[in-house]
C-alpha cells in the first residue's frame, strides 16, 4: 500500500486469511500478473473502492467490473493521462538477464505520488532498463518463487540506484530470503542507498 496526495494506491494486494481489517481503501489498484499472490480476487474485493480504477496486464483472464485498465510494458499513463492524479509508466519483467516474460504477461509499474517516483519491479530478473533509471525508491523481489536471490537483487539495486530500496517478495518465516543479508550487500556496494526492510503484517 502506498499513500500520498489523499490518494490510495496498493499493488497486488494478498491477505487470504482475511482477519485484517483494511482502514484505507484503494483509490487505484495496480496487479503485475495473474498468478494467486498477485492478484487475488477476494483481497482485491476487500480494499477495492466502488470508484476505484484497476490497472491490469493484458494476459490477465480475469474480468473487472467498474474502471478496469488493461495495460502493456510500454504503456505511459502521465500528465493528461495520469490516473486521479498519479502518474503511471508500465515497464516490462523479465525470467532472466536477457528473456523478456512475454509468455507470463507480468509488468512492473513506476508510481509518481507526491513528487517521489516509486518503482515496483513486479516478479522479475534483471532487466536491460533498469540502469539509469530515475527512481527514489525501488521494491525488488528477493525470494519466494522471484527469478532473483539476495544477490541478483542486489545487483538490481546497484543499477537502479535509488534513494531508497525496500526488499519483498519473501516470506519471513521459511527462510527462502534473507533481507538482512541483502541489505548488506547493498551496503556493501553503495551505500549511499538506504536499505529499508518493512516488518510484515
Amino acid at each position: 500500500m502506498i499513500k500520498g496526495d489523499d490518494r490510495v494506491i496498493y499493488i497486488d494486494p494478498y491477505l487470504p486469511s482475511g482477519d485484517i481489517p483494511f482502514e484505507d481503501m484503494a483509490d487505484i489498484l495496480l496487479i503485475t500478473q495473474e498468478y494467486d499472490g498477485h492478484c487475488h480476487p477476494d483481497s482485491i474485493r476487500k480494499v477495492r473502492k466502488p470508484d476505484a480504477t484497476t490497472l491490469v496486464p493484458e494476459s490477465v483472464s480475469l474480468e473487472f467490473r467498474g474502471d478496469a485498465r488493461r495495460v502493456t510494458a510500454g504503456d505511459s499513463l502521465v500528465g493528461e493521462l495520469s490516473i486521479k492524479g498519479v502518474g503511471i509508466e508500465v515497464v516490462p519483467v523479465y525470467v532472466g538477464e536477457e528473456i523478456p516474460e512475454s509468455a507470463e504477461g507480468g509488468v512492473g509499474y513506476i508510481i509518481e505520488v507526491g513528487g517521489i517516483r516509486i518503482y515496483h519491479t513486479g516478479d522479475t530478473g534483471i532487466t536491460p532498463g533498469m540502469n539509469g533509471l530515475s527512481v527514489d525508491v525501488a521494491l525488488i523481489p528477493i525470494g519466494g518463487a522471484s527469478p532473483m536471490d539476495d544477490e541478483k537483487a542486489a545487483e538490481a539495486a546497484v543499477l537502479i540506484s535509488p534513494k531508497m530500496v525496500i526488499p519483498m517478495h519473501y516470506n519471513p518465516d521459511s527462510g527462502d530470503a534473507n533481507p538482512e543479508k541483502f541489505a548488506e550487500l547493498v551496503r556493501s556496494k553503495t551505500p549511499d542507498i538506504d536499505v529499508t526492510i518493512l516488518d510484515p503484517l
